[in-house]
């Protein structure tokens, strides 16, 4: 396993030191450091390795298919567990976070049909923007937990997550008609065409088989001749 699957795959694991760190009341005994400080300090160093590995993956040459449909895995699981920990403590509106969740389960499907068909189905530019507008305005939410000054620009920065989110959203749809629907509907109808020709065949090998029966009938039957007829 190379570096940049290591960083992806070290994410994943810092989901519930996160989820733990947010949502529990107490505080946490590190240095004297608060819940929502060590909270926000796991979702950035989460969020940084999601440049990291991205970088040296390219820089390196060390892309991967495991990576590459590991690495949006990854995201989605840092992203919904921030989400999530700021409802449970009741500072992110429900609704947000499940039209951002929402779209991530769907994208996710895209992307498994996608792969199914051999097709991978790459992070657009329009996406990473959505990741950096999503770990900005997460970021101010977890900040605004202490400073409530900053909620006002969390909750824009929210609408701009949501708005970057439905436009990503689209973009990854046209990306899936244009190809994957395309190269499905391309090998139904082959399949249906050698459906066709293997029933043809079969036809005309039963029509066959009754012809060389008929033919088999006449050739041994016996010719009665009237008495007296040599």
């Amino acid at each position: 396993m190379n570096l940049p699957n290591t960083l992806t795959i070290l994410r994943i694991f810092f989901v519930p030191l996160l989820v733990a760190a947010l949502v529990q009341e107490k505080h946490a005994g590190l240095a004297g450091i608060s819940n929502e400080w060590l909270a926000l300090a796991i979702f950035l160093v989460a969020a940084g390795t999601d440049l990291v590995d991205g970088y040296l993956a390219r820089r390196w040459k060390q892309v991967t298919t495991i990576g590459t449909l590991l690495d949006p895995i990854a995201d989605k699981l840092l992203i919904s567990a921030a989400l999530i920990s700021l409802v449970q403590i009741r500072v992110l509106p429900g609704w947000m976070a499940i039209l951002i969740i929402g779209r991530e389960f769907a994208v996710s499907g895209l992307r498994a049909i996608a792969a199914s068909e051999g097709y991978i189905i790459r992070a657009s530019d329009l996406g990473k923007t959505k990741m950096f507008s999503q770990v900005v305005a997460i970021a101010c939410m977890m900040m605004s937990i202490r400073y409530a000054p900053l909620r006002l620009p969390g909750m824009v920065l929210m609408w701009a997550v949501v708005f970057f989110a439905l436009l990503s959203a689209v973009s990854y749809f046209r990306k899936f008609w244009r190809k994957v629907d395309g190269r499905i509907k391309k090998r139904r109808r082959n399949e249906l065409l050698t459906l066709e020709r293997k029933r043809q065949r079969q036809a005309l090998r039963q029509k066959g088989a009754l012809g060389g029966g008929a033919a088999g009938l006449g050739s041994g039957e016996t010719i009665l001749k009237p008495p007296g007829v040599s």
